[in-house]
Protein backbone atom coordinates (compact mmCIF):
# COMPACT_ATOMS: atom_id res chain seq x y z
CA UNK A 1 0.00 0.00 0.00
CA UNK A 2 1.38 3.39 -0.81
CA UNK A 3 0.47 7.05 0.51
CA UNK A 4 -1.51 9.10 -1.46
CA UNK A 5 -1.41 12.79 -0.93
CA UNK A 6 -3.39 14.89 -3.19
CA UNK A 7 -0.38 16.85 -4.37
CA UNK A 8 2.92 15.88 -2.61
CA UNK A 9 4.71 18.26 -5.35
CA UNK A 10 2.99 20.99 -3.43
CA UNK A 11 4.55 20.67 0.07
CA UNK A 12 6.70 23.71 -0.44
CA UNK A 13 3.50 25.89 -1.08
CA UNK A 14 0.51 25.17 1.93
CA UNK A 15 -2.11 26.83 -0.53
CA UNK A 16 -1.39 24.08 -3.33
CA UNK A 17 -1.01 21.81 -0.61
CA UNK A 18 -4.91 22.22 0.07
CA UNK A 19 -5.89 23.14 -3.36
CA UNK A 20 -6.28 26.82 -2.71
CA UNK A 21 -5.22 29.69 -4.31
CA UNK A 22 -2.32 31.46 -2.82
CA UNK A 23 -4.54 34.51 -1.19
CA UNK A 24 -5.20 35.84 2.17
CA UNK A 25 -8.47 35.79 1.92
CA UNK A 26 -9.49 32.31 1.72
CA UNK A 27 -12.68 30.09 2.60
CA UNK A 28 -11.83 28.16 5.79
CA UNK A 29 -14.33 25.92 5.42
CA UNK A 30 -12.60 24.92 1.96
CA UNK A 31 -9.26 24.82 4.01
CA UNK A 32 -10.92 22.09 6.89
CA UNK A 33 -12.06 19.86 4.00
CA UNK A 34 -8.64 19.65 2.21
CA UNK A 35 -7.31 19.44 5.46
CA UNK A 36 -9.31 16.23 6.86
CA UNK A 37 -9.72 14.73 3.31
CA UNK A 38 -5.59 14.79 2.96
CA UNK A 39 -5.49 13.58 6.92
CA UNK A 40 -8.11 10.70 6.48
CA UNK A 41 -5.39 9.48 3.28
CA UNK A 42 -2.06 9.52 5.64
CA UNK A 43 -3.64 8.59 8.57
CA UNK A 44 -1.25 6.03 10.13
CA UNK A 45 -3.52 3.51 10.90
CA UNK A 46 -4.41 3.57 7.27
CA UNK A 47 -0.40 2.60 6.89
CA UNK A 48 -0.42 0.42 9.96
CA UNK A 49 0.35 -3.05 7.59
CA UNK A 50 1.92 -0.82 5.49
CA UNK A 51 6.03 -0.76 4.97
CA UNK A 52 7.89 0.81 7.25
CA UNK A 53 8.82 3.64 4.66
CA UNK A 54 5.05 3.79 3.47
CA UNK A 55 4.56 4.52 7.11
CA UNK A 56 7.40 7.09 7.94
CA UNK A 57 6.14 9.00 4.46
CA UNK A 58 2.19 9.02 6.00
CA UNK A 59 3.60 10.46 9.15
CA UNK A 60 5.50 13.03 7.37
CA UNK A 61 2.31 13.96 5.11
CA UNK A 62 0.38 13.93 8.79
CA UNK A 63 2.82 16.54 9.80
CA UNK A 64 3.39 18.49 6.83
CA UNK A 65 -0.62 18.77 6.51
CA UNK A 66 -1.20 19.98 10.56
CA UNK A 67 1.32 22.60 9.81
CA UNK A 68 -0.03 24.06 6.87
CA UNK A 69 -3.41 23.93 8.04
CA UNK A 70 -2.52 26.24 11.33
CA UNK A 71 -0.45 28.29 9.24
CA UNK A 72 -3.14 29.02 7.02
CA UNK A 73 -6.02 28.99 9.25
CA UNK A 74 -4.69 31.68 11.54
CA UNK A 75 -4.67 35.38 9.52
CA UNK A 76 -1.46 36.16 11.06
CA UNK A 77 0.32 33.18 10.07
CA UNK A 78 -1.27 33.15 6.68
CA UNK A 79 -0.50 36.51 5.80
CA UNK A 80 3.11 35.82 7.00
CA UNK A 81 3.54 33.18 5.47
CA UNK A 82 2.27 35.00 1.83
CA UNK A 83 4.88 37.60 2.22
CA UNK A 84 7.40 35.18 2.86
CA UNK A 85 7.01 33.22 0.00
CA UNK A 86 6.99 37.01 -1.82
CA UNK A 87 10.46 37.05 -0.17
CA UNK A 88 9.28 39.94 2.39
CA UNK A 89 10.75 39.37 5.89
CA UNK A 90 8.46 40.76 8.53
CA UNK A 91 11.11 40.42 11.11
CA UNK A 92 8.92 40.52 13.62
CA UNK A 93 11.85 39.67 16.48
CA UNK A 94 13.83 43.15 15.33
CA UNK A 95 11.30 45.26 13.88
CA UNK A 96 8.79 46.98 16.31
CA UNK A 97 8.61 50.55 14.51
CA UNK A 98 4.80 51.29 13.92
CA UNK A 99 3.33 54.53 12.32
CA UNK A 100 2.72 57.11 15.00
CA UNK A 101 -0.90 57.34 13.91
CA UNK A 102 -1.26 53.35 15.53
CA UNK A 103 1.45 53.98 18.25
CA UNK A 104 -0.50 56.98 19.47
CA UNK A 105 -3.77 54.89 19.13
CA UNK A 106 -2.09 51.81 21.46
CA UNK A 107 -1.33 54.03 24.21
CA UNK A 108 -4.78 56.07 24.40
CA UNK A 109 -6.18 51.97 24.24
CA UNK A 110 -3.71 51.29 27.49
CA UNK A 111 -5.17 54.78 29.15
CA UNK A 112 -8.45 53.74 28.92
CA UNK A 113 -7.59 49.57 30.12
CA UNK A 114 -5.44 51.24 32.99
CA UNK A 115 -8.32 53.97 33.97
CA UNK A 116 -11.47 52.01 33.35
CA UNK A 117 -9.83 48.45 34.51
CA UNK A 118 -13.35 48.49 36.80
CA UNK A 119 -15.96 49.55 34.61
CA UNK A 120 -16.76 46.86 32.85
CA UNK A 121 -19.39 48.50 30.47
CA UNK A 122 -16.46 51.03 29.78
CA UNK A 123 -14.26 48.05 29.01
CA UNK A 124 -16.85 46.28 26.31
CA UNK A 125 -17.18 49.53 24.37
CA UNK A 126 -12.94 49.21 24.20
CA UNK A 127 -13.47 45.78 22.94
CA UNK A 128 -15.62 47.00 20.43
CA UNK A 129 -13.40 49.69 19.43
CA UNK A 130 -10.46 46.98 19.32
CA UNK A 131 -12.51 44.40 16.89
CA UNK A 132 -13.41 46.81 14.89
CA UNK A 133 -9.84 48.08 14.02
CA UNK A 134 -8.92 44.12 13.75
CA UNK A 135 -11.69 44.04 11.47
CA UNK A 136 -10.29 47.28 10.12
CA UNK A 137 -6.87 45.46 9.77
CA UNK A 138 -7.49 42.28 8.17
CA UNK A 139 -9.53 44.39 5.28
CA UNK A 140 -6.11 46.26 4.98
CA UNK A 141 -3.96 42.79 4.83
CA UNK A 142 -6.56 41.59 2.32
CA UNK A 143 -6.82 45.02 -0.01
CA UNK A 144 -2.27 45.17 0.60
CA UNK A 145 -1.99 41.18 -0.34
CA UNK A 146 -4.92 40.09 -2.49
CA UNK A 147 -5.76 43.13 -4.58
CA UNK A 148 -2.00 45.39 -4.51
CA UNK A 149 0.46 42.59 -3.88
CA UNK A 150 2.10 44.93 -1.79
CA UNK A 151 3.98 42.33 0.84
CA UNK A 152 5.98 45.23 2.55
CA UNK A 153 2.60 46.68 3.16
CA UNK A 154 1.38 43.80 4.46
CA UNK A 155 4.24 42.77 6.59
CA UNK A 156 3.89 46.20 8.44
CA UNK A 157 0.01 45.76 8.62
CA UNK A 158 0.69 41.96 10.09
CA UNK A 159 3.05 44.00 13.05
CA UNK A 160 0.31 45.78 13.67
CA UNK A 161 -2.14 43.26 14.00
CA UNK A 162 -0.23 41.49 16.59
CA UNK A 163 -0.18 44.16 18.70
CA UNK A 164 -4.05 44.42 18.97
CA UNK A 165 -4.67 40.55 19.31
CA UNK A 166 -2.09 41.18 22.24
CA UNK A 167 -4.53 43.95 23.94
CA UNK A 168 -7.23 42.20 22.84
CA UNK A 169 -5.98 39.32 25.33
CA UNK A 170 -5.34 41.71 27.96
CA UNK A 171 -8.49 43.36 27.20
CA UNK A 172 -10.65 40.06 27.49
CA UNK A 173 -8.55 39.24 30.66
CA UNK A 174 -9.30 42.31 32.57
CA UNK A 175 -13.22 41.98 31.29
CA UNK A 176 -13.25 38.12 32.63
CA UNK A 177 -11.64 39.75 35.99
CA UNK A 178 -14.75 41.56 36.58
CA UNK A 179 -16.80 39.49 35.28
Amino acid sequence: MSVVVVNPSASDDYFRFFGLNQQFKIDLLTLDQAYLAIQKEVHPDRHARGSATDQRLAMQMATLANTAFQTLKNPIQRGLYLCQLHGVDARLETNTAMPAVFLMKQMDWRESLDEQEEDIAALEVLMTEVDQAKQDTLAEITTAIDGAKNYERAAELLRGLLFIDKFRIELDDAISALA
